[in-house]
């Protein structure tokens, strides 16, 4: 089988490519296309995530396993179809931890095998950018915390000493 897949850069401006790939092919040899058609090595660390309609980050399937069981999941020892198998469905890509390069990648089409040598760059808009998009981290406030502290909580706990050479170590 060969997967049409669509792959977004997490930018404000477009930069998609489409490839053709072969369904077989291990998550490794996808995420070398990858950084390869958007202009990167190859050599920094990455994982792909399993992701559903909203694009929620779900199971993580590293370049390499810490695990010790040798069956471990890594991107070496699954492929692109135990992993996509419809149209629609996605993963999210993240190269290069540092900087945090964060990819989408949606099954957009499956079709039977071709002579089509693949793998194969169908589609390529817009220039991958000479440094990665700053992330925003945001934590979700949640309604239900039980542990919800104002700074006036702590006002009063510390003013029993004025430094470190009035505590009697002693007493702990």
């Amino acid at each position: 089988m060969v997967y049409k897949i669509r792959v977004i850069l997490d930018t404000e401006k477009d930069v998609i490519r489409t490839l053709l790939v072969d369904a077989n092919d291990t998550l490794e040899t996808f995420h070398l296309l990858i950084a390869k058609v958007f202009g990167f090595n190859g050599q920094e660390m990455a994982s792909f995530y399993r992701s559903d309609d909203e694009w929620n980050q779900g199971e993580e399937i590293p370049l390499f396993s810490m695990d010790e069981d040798p069956d471990a999941l890594s991107m070496s020892n699954t492929t692109l179809k135990q992993n996509i198998e419809d149209v629609g469905e996605k993963l999210i890509y993240v190269y290069d931890y540092l900087n945090m390069w964060t990819f989408f990648c949606e099954l957009i089409e499956v079709s039977p095998s071709t002579d089509t040598e693949l793998p194969k760059l169908i589609l390529s808009v817009g220039e991958t950018p000479d440094e990665a998009p700053v992330k925003e981290f945001t934590a979700q406030k949640n309604d239900d915390d039980d542990f919800n502290l104002d700074d006036d909580d702590f006002d009063n706990d510390f003013d029993e000493f004025d430094s470190l050479d009035d505590v009697d170590f002693d007493k702990y």
